[in-house]
């Protein structure tokens, strides 16, 4: 799909060309370019400086938690391209945003469960990343806790789920941690390719997220 940033740039280009070409000495066409077709001609923020500099900020101790959460949402919107969910090993943000798994707030907990979905959804570059930065059994830890709200209860579900899709290597390190529970203990060995069988387990789990833990606003 082209981009409408570039087509505007090139009907202003030749709106201006036709105009100068006819007569040298007219002024050139009124612009009506948009701030974004600006942008993409004089060069802006890419989208890997917007996620570091969304990255920054929910992390830092000056932001309020209301910020944090409008770059967080900012960030997962980011993520949903796969070149830029690609780049959050370059860029140096897996180990940030999986430390806010462990953040103080469960919205924050919250958010990050739903970007690491986001980001490992349908990729397996991803998806292997994430493994190796030990992020399953976080989001696993998250996932079954029956202290969370159910809501970061079930996004880290939501995330697990995608990490597991497909990938046997995450998906043998999640069963592993679910034995360690006692009311999975006689799970066995699931075949990640097998779709019956991982909605089985993922469905399990997001039952047991919405029967425990309190949601927003619930009492």
């Amino acid at each position: 799909m082209a981009d409408p940033n570039l087509s505007s740039l090139l009907k202003w280009s030749v709106e201006h060309s036709s105009a100068t070409t006819n007569d040298p000495s007219a002024p050139p066409p009124k612009s009506s370019l948009t701030p974004e077709a600006l942008s993409a001609l004089f060069g802006g923020p890419s989208d890997a400086d917007l996620m570091v500099e969304s990255m920054t900020a929910i992390t830092s101790p000056e932001i309020s938690l209301d910020n944090k959460l409008i770059a967080f949402d900012n960030f997962e919107q980011l993520i949903e391209n796969l070149d830029n969910a690609n780049n959050l090993s370059p860029l140096g943000l897996w180990t940030p945003l999986l430390a806010c798994l462990g953040d103080e707030s469960s919205e924050m907990r919250m958010m990050a469960a739903w970007c690491v979905g986001t980001a490992v959804q349908n990729n397996e570059k991803s998806q292997e990343r994430l493994l190796a930065m030990g992020g399953v059994p976080a989001l696993v830890k998250v996932a079954v806790d029956e202290g969370e709200e159910s809501q970061t209860r079930r996004k880290a579900v939501y995330a697990v789920s995608s990490a597991v899709r497909n990938f046997q290597a995450a998906m043998d390190v999640l069963v592993e941690e679910l034995k360690q529970k006692e009311e999975w203990g006689e799970l066995g060995s699931v075949d990640a390719a097998d779709m019956d069988a991982v909605d089985g387990v993922i469905g399990r789990l997001r039952e047991e997220a919405k029967g425990k833990g309190k949601g927003k606003g619930e009492t």
